[in-house]
């Protein structure tokens, strides 16, 4: 899961969890959109390389295993 921010949002009310499994594409159009598998789109603030960046900190926790 990552934490983004809805565009055009002026508060923290427009903060969004996104199950990041659910990422098709990513793209600047300049605005960042990204498409969901069910094909829905989503317009963000953060710019594409931070999207791609908290997609990759969110995989690397996945795969990392607790010490015990």
């Amino acid at each position: 899961m990552i934490k983004l921010t809805k565009f055009n949002s002026d508060s923290k009310k427009g903060e969004f969890i996104l199950n990041a499994e659910h990422i098709q594409t990513i793209e600047e159009t300049p605005d960042t959109v990204i498409t969901l598998t069910n094909e829905k789109k989503l317009i963000v603030e953060e710019p594409m390389e931070e999207v791609v960046r908290r997609v990759m900190k969110y995989r690397r926790a996945l795969n990392t295993s607790p010490v015990r």
